[in-house]
């Protein structure tokens, strides 16, 4: 098979491409840029563009397929030849449909925690050398690479992301994998670029609950008012099946899940609930209970996730994915809870199209409440790149409703505020699905002041 990705250096683009080549395929790629760690991982597999760029000569009639990525536009020449050809060309789910139609596929959708569940689920199925295959949003530790598509594995778990699918195909990514087995994780309303109201949001869920293989399973979060209600309302052919909080006891810092207590290393109501999705689909791939708690209380966490930078008796230092307000209020509950008697710095990168949107700012609205220190940046370069009007400091003490809410629009303003804290009995929690403007958080972390 001959198949030439556009847009290889994506973060999914990539590592399909080096799981395809893997798999004995002939890969070719183009991009106009490609950034670490992608350009490292394409050049091992020497997979690396000679030249970036876009050129319609490297698409021919040889190729038996095209991938386009959503980083492509339009009117890219490579696409444009690819189409006047008549080539068939997928968009990376699509294609890893075609590569998993013939296994069990449980895909793990929901507005949060998609990441966290497939990652547990992939360290429980690895504790137990489980033959299978898997798209995962995240780099795992014990893992290569964040896909992997082979002939002979039985099962592929899929992180199913409710986002656009390609330039040419507007279907949310999530909606193409066809579940035997579907985690709803809640619904919390993102991406208003392209779901410009909570119920064209919420429609997609309902649809993709539609798309589950008759008989299938659908697991999903029982606390999420207003997911129960759809789930309840479809007419699907599917086993609905919920789940809630486990139960559980915080000592010294440390979760146990009850009656067994069975130690974990991660913590807050929505890790808890993430690792009951996880075990209601580990137990529909034949892995009781018992088995379950018995892997899983080795699991450290996603990347990003609650991710502990430094760690001593009196500090914690964590970076976190969190962006949208309903994550960003779950994280730091979850920290403040598990560490009650500690002071918490809390600090949001406004960074994405919803966040820095100053209709949707309003949805932010009390969600820091519960950190001591609350703290929003934004880098100025962010509105530009994304051609958005920027908003002021006002705006954003307005829209989260803080009246002791502190705005940096300057990386080094912010560094030196943090460093000047004293962080003796207390925790630092750093959101964002950006980078602070070029933060080395590790090298912050050990500078700080006690």
């Amino acid at each position: 098979m001959r198949i030439h990705f556009i847009a290889i250096g994506g973060s999914a683009m990539h590592n399909l491409a080096i799981a395809l080549h893997k798999k004995g395929y002939q890969i070719s790629g183009s991009d106009d840029v490609i950034f670490e760690p992608a350009k490292s991982r394409l050049d091992k597999y020497n997979l690396l563009p000679e030249e970036m760029g876009w050129n319609p000569e490297r698409i021919s009639h040889y190729l038996d397929a095209v991938i386009l990525g959503m980083h492509a536009r339009i009117d890219n020449p490579e696409l444009i030849k690819a189409q006047e050809l008549g080539l068939k060309i997928y968009s990376y789910p699509e294609y890893i449909y075609e590569q998993s139609k013939n296994k069990l596929r449980v895909v793990i959708g929901g507005s949060h925690g998609k990441t966290t569940i497939t990652s547990m689920i992939l360290h429980v199925l690895n504790f137990y050398k489980r033959d299978f295959d898997y798209l995962v949003g995240a780099q795992l530790a014990g893992f290569e690479t964040m896909v992997k598509v082979t002939e002979d594995a039985p099962v592929m778990i899929i992180e199913g992301d409710e986002y656009l699918s390609s330039p040419i195909d507007r279907r949310p990514k999530f909606h193409l994998y066809h579940a035997n087995v579907a985690v709803i994780s809640g619904i919390a309303w993102d991406h208003i670029n392209v779901f410009p109201t909570y119920a064209d949001y919420t429609e997609q869920f309902d649809k993709f609950i539609n798309t589950i293989e008759a008989g299938g399973s659908l697991i999903y979060c029982k606390a999420d008012k207003d997911l129960n209600e759809i789930v309840e309302h479809s007419k699907a052919d599917v086993k609905k099946n919920a789940y809630a909080i486990p139960e559980h006891e915080i000592v010294n810092g440390i979760t146990y899940l009850l009656p067994e207590r069975t130690a974990l290393k991660i913590f807050g109501d929505h890790n808890l609930m993430n690792l009951n999705a996880a075990k209601l689909v580990c137990n529909e791939l034949d892995i009781d209970a018992k088995m379950f708690n018995e892997a899983i209380s080795s699991f450290t966490g996603a990347a990003k996730r609650l991710e502990v930078i430094s760690s001593d008796d009196l500090t914690n230092v964590y970076k976190d994915f969190a962006h949208s307000p309903s994550k960003l209020k779950a994280t730091i509950d979850a920290v403040k809870t598990q560490f009650t008697d500690r002071k918490l710095v809390a600090c949001i990168e406004l960074h994405t199209f919803s966040s820095l949107n100053k209709d949707f700012l309003k949805e932010y609205a009390g969600s820091m409440d519960n950190a001591d220190d609350a703290i929003v940046f934004i880098d100025l370069k962010s509105f530009e790149q994304k051609r958005m009007e920027p908003f002021s400091e006002e705006d954003v003490r307005e829209a989260f409703a803080n009246p002791n809410l502190k705005f940096f629009n300057d990386a080094k303003e912010l560094k030196a505020y943090l460093l000047g804290l004293n962080y003796s009995n207390a925790n630092l929690l750093m959101m964002s699905s950006g980078n602070y403007a070029g933060f080395d958080l590790p090298e912050l972390a050990a500078s700080l002041k006690r």
